[in-house]
């Protein structure tokens, strides 16, 4: 009688399969952990099962086995000759309810310590950048590998992307919520569209590391290019970059004098590159407002528009997932020995297949190897004898700059995302420092070279050696367009022509 009025309860469909259901799950969950820390690893679709899936199924098969004795003993209550009271009663001199009570206890913290280990793992995991880098494999794969390689590699993309505290972590499960919907309906966008809207403000992520107090005023840094020549001519700029240190300070002058004044700005387009108006608040309380004296807006258009408070991210803005210009990369390539600069026009014929449009990955990769075996077949086959081995390894580097830089899946390039620091590829400075933002009063921001940087020193074929240079000489005579014409309107678009005949992204 008792089996069948107590026992008997969990004889059901519903209860026994949640009993499957919930003893499997907590073997998985088991298994799979034990694995991770066997292996040492993190696999982002294991991670997705041992801490999502297996779990839920857990919780629900425990759900199912009481949702199933409660439906069989209101079966059993309808019948007038069971006599079963509305509400279960544990008496404990009872040996089998007591059995069942201490199976019942030891069966709750066994599943509690489960579901808790795995919930504790789940949260690491969700913090983690295989999480957010590799789960969705296409549509962050160009992040993923931008950030791999960059200075910010050991910094989980929560660091940054997050930081401390619950309001932003919830904040930034809600947004994943609508961002994993959008993969689910391949809804998204490719490429990802930057910036991200309500960014947490860079004064609660980035100054954990760098923080104003610590800044330091100037910096001497060594620019090394390299000429798409048949020598591959070496060119150096030895320059003396003022940063800036502390704010408040006499030596607040420079690059992060920014971070120590509050400036406001507003942009009319979402990348931020046009920015017609430009406000200073000073330390006496004054504002001065900076207009675009070619597309000014009228107080109507300043009073309604949104205004940002610049910080560190209007310039940093690509402080991890970094894209670098093909010219860029063979120059580094170079630096580090990994290219044999003995390869005649090695980097001119690399950049031209770089730059060159391409629907796949594969279809690249063969296209770069095919391309660069040709061209020295065809015009230095003796290079090909004497250099065979080098030959080969450049190839593989420059399969490899086009594997971190170019994306087809996503139509991500390197030069899909503008950064802003510097000037050179992008706008960056000048969209406010291009000598054509007024204020009423007649000051103006200038474009002076000299406010950011003094060149000490430049090396390149059209200098004579040891001629001492007091401002940067192009490498092609281009008159005063030095001036008048950002570098970015040149060297954005790799593989156009420039004057002299070099290619942007070569320079």
């Amino acid at each position: 009688m008792p089996l069948r009025k107590y026992a008997g309860y969990a004889w059901n469909l519903i209860s026994l399969f949640g009993m499957v259901i919930a003893i499997t799950a907590a073997g998985l969950i088991i298994a799979f952990l034990s694995f991770e820390a066997i292996i040492g690893m993190e696999k982002p679709y294991l991670g997705l099962l041992t801490y999502f899936l297996f779990p839920g199924m857990l919780i629900l098969g425990l759900l199912l086995v009481p949702l199933g004795a409660y439906r069989v003993r209101e079966k059993r209550r309808a019948i007038p000759e069971e006599d079963i009271l509305p509400f279960p009663q544990v008496d404990f001199n009872d040996p089998h309810k007591r059995r069942l009570f201490i199976f019942f206890v030891l069966a709750t913290i066994v599943f509690l310590l489960i579901v808790s280990v795995a919930s504790i793992k789940g949260y690491e995991f969700t913090e983690s950048t295989t999480f957010c880098g590799e789960l969705c494999h296409t549509v962050m794969e160009p992040e993923h590998t931008a950030w791999s390689n960059s200075p910010h590699a050991k910094v989980k993309c929560v660091e940054c992307h997050v930081g401390p505290g619950a309001e932003w972590y919830v904040k930034a499960k809600i947004s994943g919520l609508r961002q994993l919907v959008a993969v689910a309906l391949h809804t998204y966008s490719r490429p990802i569209e930057t910036p991200i809207a309500n960014l947490r403000p860079a004064r609660d992520t980035c100054e954990h590391c760098h923080w104003p107090e610590k800044f330091y005023f100037g910096r001497q840094k060594v620019f090394a290019h390299y000429a798409p020549n048949e020598e591959n001519t070496p060119r150096e700029i030895d320059m003396l970059l003022k940063i800036g240190g502390t704010p408040g300070t006499a030596h607040n002058k420079g690059i992060h004098w920014h971070i120590g004044s509050v400036v406001n700005y507003i942009a009319t387009d979402r990348k931020r590159i046009e920015i017609p108006y430009v406000a200073v608040h000073g330390a006496d309380g004054k504002v001065v407002e900076y207009l675009d004296t070619e597309k000014p807006l009228t107080r109507q258009q300043i009073d309604k528009a949104e205004k940002r408070t610049m910080d560190c991210i209007d310039c940093h803005n690509r402080p991890t997932h970094i894209y670098r210009a093909p010219g860029t990369e063979m120059d580094e390539a170079f630096m580090a020995g990994r290219i044999d600069r003995g390869i005649p026009y090695v980097k001119k014929v690399a950049v031209g297949l770089l730059t060159r449009p391409y629907k796949s990955r594969e279809e690249a990769q063969q296209a770069i190897a095919a391309g660069m075996q040709e061209y020295y077949a065809k015009n230095y086959p003796q290079i090909l004898q004497t250099k065979g081995a080098a030959v080969q390894q450049a190839i593989a580097q420059v399969q490899e700059m086009y594997a971190k830089n170019f994306f087809p899946r996503m139509n991500v390039a390197w030069n899909t995302y503008p950064n802003f620091i510097g000037h050179f590829y992008t706008p960056g400075c000048f969209r406010c420092h291009d000598g054509k933002h007024k204020s009423a009063d007649g000051r103006v921001i200038s474009k002076d070279c000299n406010i950011c940087h003094v060149v000490l020193a430049q090396k390149q074929e059209n200098i004579p050696a040891g001629t001492k240079v007091n401002a940067f000489v192009h490498p092609v005579d281009i008159g005063d367009e030095i001036m008048k014409t950002n570098c970015s309107e040149c060297h954005s678009a790799g593989g156009q022509d420039v004057p002299g005949g070099e290619s942007h992204a070569a320079r």
